[in-house]
Formats: structure tokens, C-alpha cells, sequence
């Protein structure tokens, strides 16, 4: 009797917002993982691999992109070489952070897959230049290729089976995109498709230039950012849907002395199926790397897939892809090397989900692989939905 006296005592007004809540959260739930926002980044450790790493007679090294398979609890990570070293290839690690920690035992490679072209054959020397990769629901991945324009090879995205290595779909790639002979348009040399992600629902690929269209301004320079493309393509149809714009940085170097001189988008990682995503800048000028990480959002966004030159446009009409920086990784007591690839990872003891950086070391013997790992603090739909009955819940 005492305990429902007390219960009749509660607001009554509260009454009435709890079946409210109760549908409302039903709803939220429902909505496709994850969905939540970042609230912040932890830095938990790093792992290296020496440049002159060899695992299974190949030298393991230019790691562009990774993607993680959840039901395997595995990772796989993409290698740049241009059939150069060895044979175009990926490889699979298993990356240990169960005790919420990364050290370099944590990091060990299982397996090396050859990439096969069409005729069952390894890609002949030069003809690939892989640097996404991102894992389907059925035992495949995508991987993308920036080609080569000095040799008139185009870029690619191909689908290639997890355990044979063989391709077995290519997306069509829009004419905008294609380098022609005159080199008024297309993606700019090794400044094409480095990124590729999936939507959690396998309905949509995206994948981005690193820098501009030749046709729709300049690549970036100190100060200086670039407008890239943001790409989406429809997985039912295989065929691309939209296109968005997305400004890179324009970065100021401590130091500008060098001539040397590269920023841009290298990789995207989908967060849910509404066009939230994680987008990691990188910049060389010289004298060591400056990384970024980013929220971005495709809301509001204009589809600008019909507009084939951005510099016939007055650009600023257009409604860009929104960016929210996450993280300067340069503020991490970490010597930062040439990060280009991030996924999510698995989750840590604490239920909160990890991201996964891995760098190309370029095979120069003045870098190294390393790989990052960070946790993702993401907070629930329904606990958000409560902050705004209850500001002061759980702070």
C-alpha cells in the first residue's frame, strides 16, 4: 500500500510522456544500426610493421583501405602495389582488441588473396592501382583502381570473390570521370577513387575523388581546397545513382618550404543507411602528414550527377556534403605516417564500436605500416530522445 502511495505521488504530467516514449523508442529502435552520433573519439593504441615485412613471399605493405567482416571477426586490407612486387593482392588480419587496447602483438596476418582480372589471370604489371576496399553481405568485396592516365588506364570499381580472389562484376563508371586524351576532363592521375564503403543495408557503394574533376576546379595546394564528387551507386542495379559535392580542407602547412605538396579525401566509411558517414582527410607537404577525421552528412546535399562541368556552374549555388571535424589526429602523441584507410571495427569490452587506420607505406623504407585503433563513443537514439526530458541524465 505504501508503494503505491508513493507511485500515485509521481508527477502526473510524466504520466502522460511514458507511452509516448515507449513508441517513440519502439520507432528509434527499429531505425538501421548504428544511426547514433559520435560524441567523441578515444585513442587506445597502434601497431607497426617495418617496411621490409614480408608474409607468405610478399612484401606486406601499401595498405590503402581495410574493411572489417563482422561475422568472421576479420579484417581485410588492400594493397597498392601495382602487380609490381608481387601480384595485386589483399590481405587478411585478425586484429585482437579485447582488452580494449591495441599493441603490435594484437595485429597478426592469417591469409594473402591474388586479385584474378577476367581471364581467371593476375593483373599484368601497371595495369592496377587498388586503394579501396569495402565487404559485401555475400562473400565478395569491391575494390577500386585509380588506373593510370600518364598510360591511358582507366580507373575501376570490381567486385571479386573473398576466397577465389576473381572478379566478378564491374560497375560502369560515368563518362565525367573517364581522363580523356586532350586531358580536359576526368579524375586527375592518382587523384581518383581511393575511397569505398558500403551502407549497412548492402543497397548503396560510394566511393569519391580524392581531388577534382580536372573539369570542375583545382586540385588542392596550400590554402587551397578541392571540390571532389562524392559517387553513389545503387547495388541492385549496379548502376550509379547521384553524385554530391564535398570540399577537402584547405590545409596550411607549418612549414611551406617543400615543393612537395598532396591532400585529398583517401577513404569514406558509411555509419548508417541515411547517408551519415566518417571521411578521412590526409595531407603531405613535405615535412610529415597531417590526418583528419570528419562527420559528414549527405542531408540537403544537392545531387549534382547531372552537371558535367563544376566550373560552368557558379559552384556556390550548390549545397555541399555538411562536415563536422571529429578528430586533428596530429594532437595524438603518435608520429603520424600516410594513413589513407579506415573502417569500423569490432566492438570493445565496454559495448562501444572501435575504428580501424592503417597507412601505405609507400614501400620506402623511411615509413612503415601502422595501424590505429580509436573508440567510438555513439550514443543511443532513445538515451538521446531522454536528454531532452532530462538534461542531466547520466552526465
Amino acid at each position: 500500500m505504501q508503494h503505491l502511495k508513493k507511485l500515485l505521488k509521481f508527477p502526473r504530467i510524466l504520466f502522460f510522456f511514458i507511452p509516448i516514449l515507449i513508441l517513440l523508442s519502439i520507432f528509434i529502435i527499429n531505425i538501421p544500426a548504428p544511426n547514433y552520433p559520435i560524441t567523441g573519439i578515444d585513442f587506445i593504441g597502434s601497431a607497426t610493421f617495418p617496411t621490409d615485412y614480408t608474409f607468405k613471399k610478399t612484401p606486406m605493405g601499401g595498405l590503402s583501405g581495410i574493411t572489417y567482416d563482422a561475422k568472421k571477426q576479420l579484417y581485410y586490407t588492400i594493397s597498392d602495389d601495382r602487380s609490381e612486387k608481387a601480384a595485386a593482392r589483399f590481405y587478411t588480419l585478425k586484429i585482437d582488441l579485447s582488452n580494449g587496447t591495441l599493441t603490435n602483438d594484437k595485429v597478426v596476418p592469417l591469409g594473402v588473396t591474388t586479385l584474378l582480372n577476367e581471364s581467371s589471370q593476375t593483373f599484368p604489371t601497371g595495369t592496377i592501382d587498388s586503394e579501396g576496399i569495402t565487404l559485401t553481405n555475400h562473400e565478395t568485396v569491391y575494390i577500386s583502381s585509380e588506373g593510370d592516365n600518364l598510360k591511358q588506364i582507366t580507373p575501376f570499381l570490381k567486385e571479386f570473390s573473398l576466397s577465389s580472389g576473381k572478379v566478378l562484376n564491374t560497375l560502369p563508371i560515368p563518362n565525367k570521370f573517364l581522363p580523356d586524351k586532350s586531358r580536359k576532363q576526368g579524375v586527375r592521375n592518382n587523384l581518383a577513387f581511393e575511397s569505398l564503403t558500403i551502407t549497412p543495408n548492402n543497397k548503396s557503394l560510394f566511393t569519391a575523388t580524392e581531388n577534382a574533376l580536372i573539369q570542375d576546379g583545382p586540385e588542392a595546394k596550400p590554402k587551397v581546397s578541392s571540390p571532389c564528387r562524392i559517387l553513389q551507386y545503387n547495388l541492385l542495379t549496379h548502376k550509379p545513382e547521384k553524385e554530391f559535392l564535398y570540399q577537402t580542407e584547405a590545409v596550411t602547412p607549418i612549414f611551406n618550404f617543400s615543393p612537395k605538396f598532396a591532400s585529398g579525401l583517401s577513404d569514406l566509411m558509411a555509419l548508417d543507411n541515411q547517408g551519415h558517414f566518417l571521411s578521412l582527410e590526409r595531407t603531405f607537404s613535405g615535412f610529415g602528414f597531417s590526418i583528419a577525421l570528419y562527420q559528414i552528412s549527405l542531408e540537403g546535399a544537392d545531387d549534382i550527377h547531372n552537371i558535367d562541368s563544376l566550373l560552368a556552374v557558379d559552384i556556390n549555388k550548390i549545397k555541399p556534403t555538411k562536415k563536422e571535424l571529429l578528430l586533428d589526429l596530429r594532437k595524438l602523441n603518435v608520429a603520424l605516417d600516410n594513413i589513407e584507410g579506415l573502417t569500423l571495427g569490432s566492438k570493445l569490452p565496454d559495448g562501444q564500436l572501435s575504428l580501424i587506420l592503417v597507412s601505405d607505406n609507400n614501400f620506402n623504407r623511411l615509413q612503415r605500416t601502422q595501424i590505429l585503433a580509436f573508440k567510438l563513443k555513439m550514443e543511443p537514439p532513445l538515451i538521446r530522445l531522454f536528454r531532452r526530458f532530462v538534461p542531466n541524465f547520466n552526465r
